[in-house]
């Protein structure tokens, strides 16, 4: 079995709070981009390299074509780790706005207090 295949198999998660599908989907993606930036980046290098020859960069193009979708770093979405849900996630705290503002209102996020002026 290849490095790659073994990448998107389940594995034990140590997600704290909430955890759905979406989750640990993200949570995989996120692994995934991280192993393999420097050879998507060694790629990318190829590929606008003018003084190579054009064959190389061709399958340099093909090489980073044919990777898995996971492993592009435009495919993480900012979640909520408290819900799950992806919409009005302020990204300093990783929780969405809803949350955000109950866990504030609660005094469970160190330094925000509600504005009065």
């Amino acid at each position: 079995m290849s490095k790659m295949a073994s990448m998107f198999r389940p594995k034990k998660l140590d997600l704290s709070g909430f955890v759905n599908t979406r989750l640990i989907r993200d949570h995989n993606k996120r692994n995934a981009v991280e192993q393999t930036e420097p050879e998507r980046q060694a790629l990318r290098y190829l590929i606008r390299n003018t003084s190579l020859p054009q064959r190389v960069r061709a399958q340099a193009q093909l090489q980073l074509s044919q990777m898995h979708a996971y492993t592009r770093p435009t495919q993480i979405k900012n979640r909520c780790v408290a819900s799950g849900t992806a919409r009005a996630v302020f990204r300093d705290f990783r929780i969405n706005r809803f949350q955000f503002r109950m866990q504030a209102l609660a005094g469970e996020l160190p330094g925000v207090k509600k504005a009065s002026w």
